[in-house]
């Protein structure tokens, strides 16, 4: 998006660089990574930039209001709702596909939000490697609100672990050593300083929590969450207590925003940089050209059940339509030029929302497709696709 950036990196990019590249990303930390990375980070013009942030701006002011608080309260199931998560989320993660405008220029549609952490630790690792090995300008940057890596590995910091020893806070997943993110959580543990601990390996006496290291006994004074209360059910995980027990710890993301804060809240959510979304259950009539539009089920991630050949006889079948809903399909704008076909890109603007304050957007992501959609299943056989970081100055 900054074209004499493209041109001098496309013309100076080696496929001994990217090897290079990718093999200190694989052997710098106990996990490598288990995602495809792409060859090329994104460079964000100034124009599309500051589009970025109004629709940032525009996103968080609404998700910050009451009614929407209110809204959410009203729509989640009960069999959901969980106890006990802070008046907010800390972690907000906004994704945006990267379109074309009928005027021609790029604009951001927003496809995803969650109240979640995903790779804050890993982004930022991620990043001083690549300019390790690639000819990124010193002057440019992947943080936002004025952070660089010091800064922004403070913050995080401060909010995941606080006044509490390091020993005491923890991050919490389902047998973290298979998940896909791993690589995140050993760049957190590398920088933040907590451990990595199995949700099943959990002790509970009273309303405290423990967890073993190194055949010591530690009491949990904070949890990192990692946990995806879907993946529990999902998986038939055994745990040795209860999300809804009156717990002596504190959470860095109650497991409760996953579900607040996601698809369940795309139909809320109003202005230039939303697509076209409904609760299939409030739609009184089906749009005419059902082709420009995509069912997803309210609760479930990474994609599951997702259907983008859409008819009415199959929606007329879904009994429980309350649980789904239509959202507008997104045109992505062929962006990135590289040896073959254009890349399309979509950019996660992450932000870290601390107790008192309004979320602060910190950092992004990126991810690369030449298929029909970002998924792996899309991108089989294809180079210069996967996930990377956008730049900007």
């Amino acid at each position: 998006m900054i074209p004499e950036l493209r041109k001098k990196f496309n013309t100076e990019f080696t496929e001994e660089k990217y090897r290079n590249f990718i093999n200190e990303l694989d052997t710098a930390l106990k996990y490598p990574t288990d995602f495809r990375v792409s060859e090329t980070p994104l460079f964000l013009s100034e124009e599309f930039y500051n589009e970025l942030l109004k629709a940032c701006d525009g996103l968080t002011s609404q998700i910050s209001s009451a009614s929407f608080k209110r809204r959410t309260n009203e729509i989640i199931p009960s069999s959901k709702k969980v106890n006990g998560e802070e008046e907010h989320p800390v972690f907000l993660q906004l994704d945006f596909a990267i379109c074309k405008s009928k005027e021609g220029s790029f604009i951001p549609k927003l496809i995803e939000l969650q109240g979640f952490p995903s790779l804050y630790a890993y982004q930022s690792f991620f990043s001083k490697i690549l300019k390790k090995h690639f000819d990124i300008p010193g002057n440019l940057t992947s943080y936002f609100s004025g952070y660089d890596e010091k800064s922004y590995i403070k913050l995080l910091k401060k909010i995941i672990v606080g006044d509490n020893d390091p020993e005491s806070v923890i991050l919490l997943e389902i047998e973290p050593e298979k998940q896909k993110t791993r690589i995140d959580f050993a760049a957190t543990e590398e920088m933040i300083g907590i451990n990595t601990v199995d949700i099943s390996s959990i002790k509970k006496r009273g309303n405290k929590l423990f967890y073993n290291k190194n055949g010591k006994e530690i009491s949990i004074k904070k949890i990192y969450n990692r946990v995806i209360l879907d993946e529990i059910e999902r998986k038939n995980i055994k745990y040795n207590f209860s999300f809804d027990d009156k717990l002596d710890v504190e959470w860095a993301g109650h497991p409760g925003w996953f579900i607040k804060i996601s698809k369940i809240s795309l139909p809320l959510l109003k202005g230039k940089y939303v697509p076209q979304c409904y609760f299939l259950n409030e739609l009184k009539k089906y749009p005419d050209d059902l082709s420009k539009f995509v069912l997803k089920p309210l609760f479930s991630f990474a994609g599951l059940g997702v259907e983008v050949d859409l008819t009415k006889q199959m929606l007329d079948k879904i009994s429980d339509n309350k649980n789904y809903i239509l959202q507008e399909k997104i045109e992505y704008a062929p962006l990135i030029k590289t040896p073959d076909e254009p890349s399309k890109v979509e950019i996660r603007m992450m932000f870290l929302w601390p107790v008192s304050g309004k979320p602060t957007l910190v950092n992004n992501l990126i991810r690369m497709s030449k298929g029909k959609m970002m998924g792996v299943d899309f991108n089989k056989n294809k180079t210069w696709v996967g996930s990377s970081v956008a730049y900007h100055y």
